[in-house]
């Protein structure tokens, strides 16, 4: 007799065509995994109804948001859907107070697993009075803890509780970032469009991604850096680069479709995550980077980011808002061309052996089974959320 495919219920902050990093990494996840898993999504929507849909063969609810809080979207039905979620596994992709307040509510049935994505580093005293008294009331009830990185296994919201955290590591589809006569082409314009060499960095336009530092090291690096991305700090960053002079040296791309960004990591020399804290907590945008045999310049913020750049093999990491280190890193690669396509291909291959989206799903897939396996709980679990 056939075994019934577990039920397992993914709650995000948003989910495509409303995406970011790790919504993407979320989508690529669900997909994936339906093959072997009754998968289903519960989001927030950007409006005030609810609506049931499905995406790539994924069935998704978007809960009905009044407003937000900060960067927290306010779902007070959510607890509802939940407790009528009826899943065998349930995870929450954290950090999420809407999802952890919505599961103590809900308290719906079946095994709880908690993918834990990033710390919380700002605002300590809302932490402390409003979010994690909610985050120790699902970490006890969890049967595992996922982490895409073994750094991550060691921050200090997880002590206590490593003898349930596993890691998963994210992936991404390859199948995009081949390099497709198309893709080919447009990279071959954007290099006669602007003078080479260049370097790439991919991402929000916020303070802890570094983008000053890359901008003040740039003075001393004769290339041109090609910002793709958008966010508050884009003005600052912008009269920056007019202040250091290197306006003619920097192009400010904003957000670009999925072929677009592709052909820029053709394009590019190097890629760089100049991320100054640990809120860069893994960087999706290096394996998308490496996967298109580009080495990587990062930093070793004390998060998963120094473990997918590997050190003298995938790229060079630097301390984070080392701005003569980050230029000599720089400047030593662009200046090597054999080193820069030797780690290119360990890019690749690393890629190939253990960020591809396939690889996490399958892990996943293994993990749901394993807690299924073990039989009842004493408490219920709680389902999936992202709100970044």
């Amino acid at each position: 007799m056939t075994a019934r495919r577990p039920r397992v219920v993914h709650v995000g902050k948003f989910y495509p065509p409303v995406s970011g990093g790790m919504e993407r990494v979320l989508q690529l996840l669900c997909e994936r995994e339906r093959a072997e898993v009754d998968t289903r999504v519960l989001v927030a929507n950007t409006q005030r109804v609810t609506v049931h849909e499905t995406v790539q063969g994924v069935p998704v609810t978007r809960v009905a948001n009044i407003g937000s809080a900060g960067s927290v979207a306010l779902c007070p039905s959510l607890s509802l859907w939940l407790s009528r979620a009826e899943a065998d596994v349930t995870v929450i992709h954290e950090p999420n107070p809407m999802a952890l307040m919505a599961y103590a509510l809900a308290r719906p049935p079946g095994k709880l697993i908690v993918w834990f994505h990033s710390e919380v580093v700002r605002d300590r005293w809302k932490y402390a009075l409003l979010y994690r008294p909610w985050f120790a009331h699902a970490m006890r009830r969890a049967s595992r803890v996922v982490v895409a990185s073994p750094p991550m296994c060691d921050v200090e919201q997880l002590r206590g509780f490593d003898t349930k955290t596993v890691v998963i590591p994210y992936g991404v589809d390859q199948t995009p970032l081949k390099p497709s006569p198309e893709v080919v082409e447009r990279a071959a314009r954007l290099r006669d469009r602007h003078q080479g060499p260049l370097i790439l960095s991919v991402g929000r336009m916020v303070p802890y991604k570094g983008l000053d530092i890359l901008l003040r090291s740039m003075v001393d690096v004769r290339a041109t850096a090609v910002l793709v991305g958008n966010g508050p700090e884009r003005p600052a960053l912008e009269d920056l680069a007019r202040a250091l002079g290197i306006e003619s040296r920097v192009v400010f791309v904003g957000p670009v479709e999925d072929i677009e960004l592709t052909a820029w990591y053709y394009a590019c020399d190097v890629f760089v995550l100049p991320s100054i804290t640990r809120a860069e907590a893994f960087g999706v945008v290096q394996i998308e980077a490496m996967a298109c045999g580009k080495p990587v310049v990062s930093t070793s913020v004390p998060s998963g980011v120094p473990w997918v750049n590997c050190h003298g093999e995938t790229g060079l990491v630097v301390p984070p808002g080392d701005v003569r280190g980050l230029a000599a890193a720089l400047g030593s690669l662009l200046g090597d061309a054999s080193t820069r396509q030797r780690m290119g291909e360990c890019g690749r291959q690393r890629v190939r052996d253990e960020f591809t989206a396939d690889r996490m799903a399958a892990r996943a897939v293994e993990l749901y089974r394993e807690v299924v396996s073990e039989g009842t709980v004493e408490e219920p679990a709680v389902a999936a959320m992202s709100l970044r």
